[in-house]
């Protein structure tokens, strides 16, 4: 009886606490910073802002830091903090090797309006992707994915033909991120956020860099490893030695593959 009443309190609190990540979840996932819609941004290299209207009372907010005859443009999907306002001072990594950067703010993020959802996400990146294909040959395009931007980067790399695909610090699914923190939920089933890099990956045609620490204990380099394993022939795989999640851009590592990368 002891036992019985145990099991059931155990399965109880799963359920509760299942429920409760279903309808948090979108909290526990985005941690972003809104901007007022009069915020004015300000760097010392040209660029200017970009609102891409979607729908009626959907627009996602862009910055484009631009050169005068650039190499390349660099589509930049950020992680699942801040806004574009903060992300900003990593297109220097691109503009110095004389490629055009664009960076772009989710549903919520930043300037950017609508309701998110995966669905709805996705096919925002993928309106971007198009509107910058009016302005630049696809394979002047690169994709560049940061952590949880590392899956819209894989999916419209596997949509589409950008020159290269690069992926920072990469989960092979979202799923497989959450599992890590709550192992014993029925994560399948409540989690409405899949992003399936693993999937998509398999179909990117063009070659694709993936840059992972080793020491990186949010998302482990293993997701990376698997993702390589998948198609090893396309995919190289550049190893930060003890590089964390959110520090790579210190490492000097990691600068000389951006630059031997965009120099190819």
């Amino acid at each position: 009886m002891v036992i019985s009443n145990i099991i059931f309190y155990i399965v109880g609190g799963i359920v509760v606490i299942s429920v409760l990540i279903y309808f948090l979840q979108e909290k526990l996932i985005f941690k972003p910073e809104r901007l007022q819609q009069d915020f004015r941004f300000k760097y010392n290299i040209p660029f200017t802002e970009l609102f891409f209207k979607i729908e009626p009372n959907v627009s996602i907010n862009g910055l484009h830091f631009y050169r005068e005859n650039p190499s390349g443009l660099i589509l930049y999907f950020h992680g699942n903090t801040r806004s574009i306002k903060g992300w900003a001072k990593y297109a220097m990594d691109f503009y110095r090797y004389n490629y055009d950067v664009v960076l772009v703010d989710y549903r919520g993020f930043g300037k950017s309006t609508g309701k998110r959802s995966e669905k709805e996400m996705l096919s925002d990146m993928q309106f971007v992707y198009n509107e910058l294909k009016k302005k630049y040959p696809e394979y002047h395009l690169l994709v560049y994915g940061r952590s949880m931007g590392s899956g819209f980067a894989t999916k419209i790399a596997c949509d589409n033909k950008p020159r290269y695909l690069i992926l920072d610090a990469p989960y092979y699914n979202f799923k497989k991120v959450v599992e890590r923190f709550l192992p014993i939920l029925p994560v399948k089933y409540i989690l409405r956020y899949h992003l399936r890099t693993d999937k998509w990956i398999r179909k990117v045609n063009c070659h694709t860099y993936i840059i992972h620490g080793t020491k990186d204990r949010l998302i482990p380099i293993s997701q990376s490893e698997k993702l390589q394993a998948l198609s090893p022939s396309k995919i190289t795989l550049i190893k930060i030695q003890g590089g964390r999640h959110n520090n790579l851009p210190k490492f000097n590592e990691y600068h000389n593959f951006i630059r031997d990368i965009l120099k190819e």
